[in-house]
């Protein structure tokens, strides 16, 4: 029950010039209307609505005109003023679309006069020459083109011009960018020309076609002939030039293609020519002269990856694959796109181009599928489903249905729907519910684990290929396997959307093959009952996610089955009510009713009146111990499928009783969905309270009256009113000070959706208005809830506060505002760091009294009575500028006297209390509409100054190389004496004793009392209220300091967003100079770079943050330069190792990080990220040097610096391409002597494992939510397969040493961890580009370390690398490689080793179900006699016992895993594989027994 509001169409008016009114004058009359009159009075008309209304009386008045009208010089007139009209307007104004639309039905006497005047406006559009004006005649030329008959008809006419133009054009822009080269701004809104000249020279040619037909203008001296080679050469040079945007190079493709589509003859021979293009396999020789002067840099045999990309899109986008018409060589064609795709598909790994690629290969499967209707029986096989291309999509399929970006994962949902599809197709004919492939699909996607996303949409595509049942027929239990997974919130979804095919399918199914009424009961058997099961006993998070997905997709295939659900849960209510774990069948009843009424497929009154559920069974519902089911029962009586549904009083009532309990829940998701659940109700009452207020109205229609509301809505309106007034008596009765802070939170957030809900406009009847319920008390009970330690208790009672500001405001007499303004004055001075928050919110409602100047501020500042006597200043503008003043002045001043004692201060007047007010000030003012520009102007100069002075006094402590030194009671002397210890090495101003001395401040303290007297005008003594001397510790002088440096930072970074974006000559326009922006950002610089305070550099990292975003999107090229520049400088001081430097290079690179991440997350992600490229291969060659003789310090901060980029979630898939790098830099740093490199090294690989595999979302580090299949892992980092295969094979080279034993590597554990988040798929198969057959001799030589842990990270990482057809081989050469008997010197680390790789490899295998062909059969069996064989292990002949045990282990797998096979019939106990099975298996438990 969502509210839309209609969205405002915006019209800019059109106004004619001087010359056009006059033309229009002469021939308008006043006594009665004519063209131009009409004319003239559209003109004359200031709103764009009115105005389209206007234009569409021209076409009538046409109509009326008579044949001699075509020479009319009104006429002429008329037309050409509406020419000149039409060309004037912006593309995407209505005014020129509702324009068009008139015009297409002119007259046909009319049409050669209007196509004159229309060519004449087009002519002179065309002479432009004016580089960045070319954008609105491209835009006119398109709109020309566009269902736009006059305008189609003016371009043919001049078709040679429009040509000429835009081949002039093209240069041109291709010119004025190589100008602009190192301006992002300029050179992105010349891309976005470039990239509509490209579109408009593609139109022209596709929809004037007839222009271009027949051979005459084909010869090379014909002027078109010319300009189409032009053409063809631009868009070649733009489709080769890298430094393109990338839908630049796209469009480009589409267009070379498309212009040698018409140009190229004989047009037989075109595919044979892309096709050569595309394999590299081009000859001069063989193409024509034309071709090679103008595109022959396309016929090199090695074109770049890209380019070949987008030659593909344009072969498919712009070729005819229908009919046959481009006979073998079209087919052949179509083929080597595939393979040249597929190719693709391995090398191009950058993000943008990935999911171009995607997209694609699904434009490819479209064009595949038109082929196939009319193609060769060759193409049919070629493209069957056991054909070598189909596999390897299936294989692209598989490694990319679970691609980190979405747009990936549903180009990849489409292409395998698309290959079902091409297969149905080249089975025609044939029973594909019976067929192999499909039947070898459904297996392999059945054995997939549940947590692979691309599982369920497969499985959804090849339901709608085979129907549910057959699928079913294979396993039944597979809803209740679905059910289980909707645990998971990442799952859920694609569970949902899989349920929902399936029985909707099965539903069609039963429907055609069954009698009406027979099926259901089966069907609620499959569907239904399971759910109901679940509701019942399922955890919290599995029921509201099946709750949220699965019911309302289950109500709305089959509505009648809610009465089925009702009907069960309604029996066992009273039996079973649940707990504080379970919803019970009382709370699956209130989902079940909640969800169906929100849906419309349920009325409350209906089932309340008829008995089926009873007010006590919803109270029951709205008090249950489950606060799930208590939502529930609140979404029952608030959620409707009809925002204009009378809410009764039975449902007001028990609204009311929900709110006597429920207010104070100590969840905030459940606080959350309360609030979320009245604002609907809100929203019910006020909608349809204005439906009541319309009947009342209309009193014609009593009887529709009496119908729909059954009582007269005047007392419904009523009932409304008294409702509403009682519950905010409730929410303002639960406000009372110390309640809790749940309370606080839902009744401040229910009074805010009501003051905000019944706030309609002026002259509109309202039900009810907060405003009326708010008095004095009230009032100051808002204002109260400002004292909340919660920050978000403050800003809700603010909102509130501001939404009642006119009755609030007028409800405080003077008296009462001066105590409150006083407050606000002490509280931002607070050595309490919440107080200073709470003085903000103060202050930001005050500044809207409007006697606040004469009232409170008088007695501080100068009055300024010049400022009352201007009335254009608005009351919060005047009051904000006041209240800055006074701030500002009393923190300059506290400045002053903390350069004298920073501990003094610390612990009376703490200055950031003030800078927080005075930016929180500043935060809710509009600076897009200030008056008092100077003012500002002036004030934004002093808190500029003032935040650099504030920082000097205060950054010493923050840069310190311990600031957390300072943390102990300085209290006595040793104390003291460590404490100045440290000091030591601060460079201190020569003013601040404190630095100078650690001082000790007691009640009888007589040291330095004589310098203490000296600041007596401060404070006398440090004293708390009760006039005791206060100790203060060296804590508060940190916590002073670090939250200064944060307000600094923030205040200065939102003085930074006062820059205009659009610069202009006039520096006044304003309130800050690019001179003050630089200053700002070397302060940043400067800070970020040389804190080594975490909370310091924390802080001021967000103020730059703002400074950086700001600069990305000012149009001053020396600003937007600044962060390139500044990127430049921190990355060559890094790899100076300059001794003098005075980066952190301890506490992970300090501040660096933070400046480097703010620099390259602000810059534009829909660009070249030129910055990050620039950046991550500076810090990745400094991370993973080559020489190993250059100091580590940069290597530290690379590592550092990396670690944070790969954490950062705003550089999205940008920075996917650098992680395999990033994995060699942290498994080459682990091998360091030096141990900050080691350690470094181990945090970056941390961060890479997050992103490689995801946030760990479990508990069971095994799990495979947090993994990936081997051939999806190297395909998307093909790089690592060499690397890590190399790694691993240094490591294991230690084997054959005298020992026979491995040495402890460092990077033994790291390489295993990565292997071991691998698992195999049943989808593994032929195709593979990366065998994984060369990991399996090092990964099991790994099994021998005598590490523990890392022979059994050994065991699962073996799992991946061994194919299913593999698995019994491997199995039995591992145990053979067991010792037959005890013998001297046998290491049983190695035992060990191989027993866990054994294990793991078995259980994974078993747990594939692959267990109905006869090689599983005969292969299990030859494991149990080998293990048989082996049976001394798990005897006392065998000393060791954690060998033992690992036997042990094999063993109670097996027989577990045998018995479960055996239950599920897959082994019959009268086959002849039973008792081959069963005689050594009881012999080895036997054996075990002992």
């Amino acid at each position: 029950m969502v509210l839309k509001k209609k969205k405002e169409v915006q019209v800019d008016a059109f106004f004619l010039d001087h010359h056009q009114l006059e033309k229009l004058q002469r021939f308008s009359k006043a006594e009665e209307q004519n063209l131009a009159s009409l004319l003239l009075h559209c003109a004359e008309l200031r709103n764009g609505i009115q105005q389209i209304q206007c234009i569409k009386q021209i076409m009538p008045l046409v109509k009326q005109m008579d044949q001699n009208s075509a020479g009319d010089p009104m006429v002429k007139a008329c037309l050409d003023v509406l020419g000149e009209m039409y060309f004037s307007l912006g593309a995407k104004n209505p005014l020129k679309k509702v324009l068009a639309s008139s015009l297409n039905g002119l007259p046909g006497h009319l049409m050669v006069p209007a196509v004159q005047s229309f060519v004449c406006c087009l002519r002179e559009e065309l002479k432009t020459t004016d580089v960045y004006l070319y954008r609105k005649v491209l835009d006119n030329l398109a709109s020309c083109m566009e269902d736009f008959s006059l305008g189609r008809a003016c371009i043919k006419n001049l078709f040679e011009e429009v040509l000429q133009f835009l081949q002039k054009l093209l240069l041109d822009i291709q010119e004025e960018n190589r100008k602009n080269h190192g301006n992002r701004i300029v050179q992105t809104q010349l891309m976005h020309d470039l990239l509509i000249a490209i579109k408009v020279s593609m139109m022209l040619i596709q929809k004037l076609q007839e222009n271009i037909q027949g051979s005459l203008w084909k010869h090379s001296e014909s002027f078109v002939w010319q300009s189409m080679c032009s053409l063809l050469k631009s868009c070649t040079n733009f489709l080769m030039d890298a430094t393109l945007l990338q839908t630049v190079q796209t469009t480009s493709g589409l267009a070379v293609i498309l212009f040698i589509r018409a140009m190229y003859e004989p047009v037989e021979e075109l595919p044979s020519l892309i096709s050569d293009l595309l394999l590299g396999t081009t000859e001069h020789l063989g193409v024509p002269a034309w071709f090679v002067r103008n595109c022959g840099v396309l016929c090199t045999a090695e074109l770049p990856d890209s380019v070949l990309l987008f030659i593909c899109h344009g072969a498919l986008a712009m070729l005819d694959w229908k009919n046959g018409s481009m006979g073998e060589n079209g087919e052949k064609l179509l083929l080597d796109i595939a393979s040249v795709l597929l190719s693709l598909s391995s090398e191009l790994k950058e993000t943008s181009v990935a999911t171009s690629l995607s997209r694609i290969l699904a434009i490819w499967t479209n064009s595949a599928l038109a082929a196939l209707v009319s193609g060769s029986p060759n193409l049919k096989i070629k493209l069957n489903g056991n054909s070598d291309i189909i596999g390897k999509l299936l294989e692209y399929i598989y490694t990319h249905w679970d691609h980190p970006l979405d747009a990936i994962r549903h180009q990849t949902k489409l292409i395998f729907k698309n290959l079902l599809q091409i297969h149905q197709t080249t089975i025609a004919g044939s029973n594909g519910k019976s067929d192999p492939f499909f039947a070898r699909l459904i297996k392999h996607l059945l054995n997939l684990d549940w947590h692979v996303k691309g599982k369920y949409a497969s499985l959804g595509c090849l339901v709608e290929c085979v129907g549910t049942e057959n699928i079913l027929q294979l396993d039944r239990t597979i809803p209740v396997q679905i059910l289980d997974v909707m645990s998971d919130q990442s799952l859920a979804p694609y569970a949902s959307d899989l349920m929902e095919t399936m029985f909707t399918n099965h539903k069609a199914h039963f429907t055609l093959s069954f009698q009406e009424g027979t099926w259901i009961d089966q069907w609620h058997n499959i569907w239904v009952s399971p759910l109901l099961v679940i509701l019942c006993e399922g955890n919290h998070d599995q029921t509201t996610y099946i709750i949220d997905y699965y019911l309302p997709k289950l109500l709305k295939c089959n509505p009648d089955s809610l009465s089925y659900m009702i009907k069960i849960l309604e029996a066992s209510a009273d039996a079973n009510l649940g707990s504080c774990s379970t919803r019970g069948a009382l709370g699956a009843l209130m989902a079940c009713l909640r969800t169906a009424r929100a849906h419309g497929h349920l009325e409350l009154s209906n089932i309340m009146s008829s008995g089926l559920v009873s007010t006590e069974c919803i109270k029951q519902g709205l008090v249950h111990q489950h606060s799930q089911v208590c939502i529930d029962a609140l979404g029952l009586l608030c959620e409707t499928h009809r925002t204009t549904e009378t809410v009764s009083l039975e449902e007001m009532q028990l609204i009311q009783f929900f709110m006597m309990y429920n207010l104070n829940n100590q969840s905030p998701s459940v606080r959350q969905q309360i609030v979320s659940l009245l604002r609907k109700l809100f929203c019910r009452i006020q909608e349809s309270s204005q439906v009541l207020y319309k009947l009342e109205q209309n009193k014609t229609k009593q009887e529709l009256v009496e119908k729909s509301t059954r009582m007269p809505p005047l007392r419904i309106l009523q009932q409304y009113k008294d409702f509403m007034s009682s519950v905010c008596a409730r929410l303002f009765e639960v406000l009372f000070p110390g309640s809790s802070h749940p309370t606080r939170f839902c009744a401040l957030s229910i009074l805010e959706s009501i003051a905000e809900i019944f706030s309609v406009p002026k002259g509109q009847a309202q039900v009810f208005q907060l405003d009326q319920e708010i008095d004095s008390a009230r009032v100051q009970t808002l204002i109260q809830c400002f004292a909340s330690t919660f920050e978000e208790v403050k800003i809700l009672a603010f909102r509130l506060l501001m939404k009642l500001r006119d009755v609030a405001l007028n409800l405080q007499d003077s008296e009462n505002l001066d105590l409150l303004f006083q407050a606000a004055i002490d509280l931002s001075t607070s050595t309490k760091p919440y107080d200073c928050v709470t003085a903000s919110y103060l202050l930001n409602f005050l500044v809207y009294h409007k006697g606040l100047q004469h009232i409170c501020l008088g007695k501080w500042l100068e009055y300024n009575s010049q400022l009352d006597e201007n009335t254009s200043v608005s009351t919060v503008e005047k009051n904000t500028l006041a209240v800055i003043k006074l701030l500002l002045v009393n923190v300059e001043e506290e400045i002053f006297q903390a350069k004298k004692s920073l501990l003094q201060a610390a612990a009376s007047f703490p200055m950031y209390g003030r800078v927080h007010c005075i930016n929180g000030a500043l935060q809710q003012l509009p600076f897009n509409n200030l008056t008092l520009v100077s003012e500002w102007k002036e004030i934004v100069t002093r808190l500029i100054l003032m935040s650099y002075s504030l920082s000097a006094v205060v950054s010493p402590v923050v840069q310190s190389s311990s600031p957390e030194g300072l943390i102990p009671m300085d209290s006595d002397p040793e104390s003291a004496d460590r404490l100045q210890m440290i000091l030591h090495e601060i460079q201190p101003q020569d003013t601040n004793d404190y630095f100078m001395q650690a001082k000790i401040l007691k009640e009888h303290c007589k040291e330095g009392s004589e310098k203490l007297s000296e600041t007596k005008n401060i404070c006398m003594e440090i004293k708390g209220k009760d006039r005791q001397v206060c100790d203060v510790t060296a804590q508060m002088v940190l916590v002073c300091c670090w939250r200064s440096m944060k307000e600094v930072s923030l205040l200065l970074g939102t003085l930074c967003k006062l820059l205009p974006s659009q610069m202009t000559s006039e520096p006044s326009e304003g309130l800050i100079t690019v001179e003050q922006v630089k200053n700002i950002g070397d302060y940043f610089k400067h800070h970020l770079l040389q804190s080594r305070h975490r909370g310091a550099f924390e802080l001021a990292y967000a103020g730059f943050v703002q400074l950086t975003e700001m600069l990305s999107r000012c149009n001053s090229e020396s600003l937007h330069k600044m962060p390139e520049h500044w990127l430049s400088c921190v990355l060559e001081e890094i790899k100076s190792c300059d001794p003098s430097s005075t980066l952190c290079a301890t506490r992970r690179s300090a501040g660096i990080p933070f400046y480097i991440q703010a620099l390259l997350a602000s810059e534009p992600k829909k660009g070249k990220t030129d910055l990050l490229k620039m950046a991550m291969k500076e810090l990745i060659s400094l991370a993973a040097p080559l020489n190993e003789s250059l100091s580590v310090i940069p290597q530290v901060h690379a590592l550092n610096i990396l670690r944070a980029l790969y954490r950062d979630t705003r550089l999205g898939e940008n920075i996917m391409p650098y992680v395999a790098d990033g994995i060699k830099a942290s498994v080459l740093g682990f091998m360091s002597p030096v141990w900050a490199v080691r350690n470094s090294s181990t945090l970056l690989f941390s961060a890479l494992i997050t992103r490689i595999f995801g946030v760990k979302r479990g508990k069971d580090e095994n799990s495979k939510k947090n993994r990936m299949t081997g051939r999806e892992f190297f395909s998307r980092f093909p790089s690592l397969y060499p690397f890590l295969l190399k790694q691993l094979e240094l490591v294991t080279s230690t084997l054959n040493s005298e020992t026979e034993e491995l040495k402890i590597h460092p990077s033994l554990f790291l390489l295993l961890l990565i292997l071991g988040r691998l698992y195999p798929s049943p989808m593994d198969g032929s195709h593979s580009a990366l065998s994984t057959a060369p990991f399996i001799p090092f990964v099991i030589r790994c099994g021998h370390s005598p590490m523990y842990r890392c022979r059994e990270m050994s065991g699962r990482a073996l799992v991946p690398f061994v194919m299913a057809n593999e698995v019994p081989h491997t199995l039995l050469a591992l145990l053979r490689g067991l010792p037959d008997s005890a013998a001297r010197g046998m290491r049983q680390n190695s035992v060990h080793g191989t027993l866990l790789q054994v294990f793991h490899l078995l259980q994974s295998y078993l747990e594939s179900n692959q267990c109905v062909s006869l090689d599983f059969q005969q292969g299990l069996h030859d494991i149990i006699t080998c293990m048989g064989a082996k049976i001394w292990l798990a005897q006392r002949l065998n000393p060791c016992l954690v060998t033992r045990a690992a036997y042990l282990d094999v063993l109670v797998m097996l027989s577990t895993h045998l018995g479960k096979f055996q239950k599920q019939a897959l082994l019959k106990p009268e086959t002849l594989w039973y008792h081959r099975w069963q005689c050594p298996l009881c012999s080895l438990q036997a054996v075990a027994k002992h």
